[in-house]
């Protein structure tokens, strides 16, 4: 977020154990609260809370979403710690443009269940590589190639 200067982190009150409404709903108090165009970047969980309270962004002000590493509703249907709305992954095309960042060895989603979920949500693919979960954990920390891709997508808006 230090090299986007208008970017703001959208809090949610509990990244441990996440609650499909209060995640759903915390975006769409921002898009409420914010008198810009707004181009969403959700991870995992924060990507499919995208997702899911798109249909209620689409006269907000949102121009456009980047959506990395969301998890597929087989490996949600397996987390007991998920709140089970989360593994209801809409099918229905996203009101807006986007593109899905997906790696190749994504231990919670196969590049297909990627390229499945891009296709129905209208969304361009961006091939990550083998890139785990792109998260910490998969050794990201700054990701300069993903800061690359995002610059890349604004110039299409």
């Amino acid at each position: 977020m230090q090299k986007l200067s208008t970017a703001r982190r959208i809090e949610q009150s509990d990244w441990h154990e996440p609650n499909f409404d209060n995640w759903v709903a915390r975006i769409i108090e921002h898009a409420d609260s914010t008198h810009r165009p707004i181009v969403l970047v959700g991870h995992s969980l924060g990507a499919l809370s995208i997702v899911h309270a798109a249909p209620l962004l689409a006269d907000k002000g949102v121009r456009a979403a980047f959506l990395v590493a969301p998890p597929s509703q087989r490996m949600l249907l397996t987390m007991p710690e998920v709140d089970p709305r989360f593994a209801h992954v809409p099918t229905a095309p996203l009101p807006f443009p986007s593109v899905l960042v997906a790696s190749r060895d994504d231990r919670y989603a196969t590049f297909e269940e990627s390229e499945a979920m891009a296709l129905d949500w209208g969304s361009a693919i961006s091939d990550a590589g083998n890139a785990g979960h792109i998260n910490d954990e998969s050794g990201h920390g700054p990701w300069p190639e993903g800061l690359m891709r995002f610059a890349g997508f604004l110039k299409t808006l």
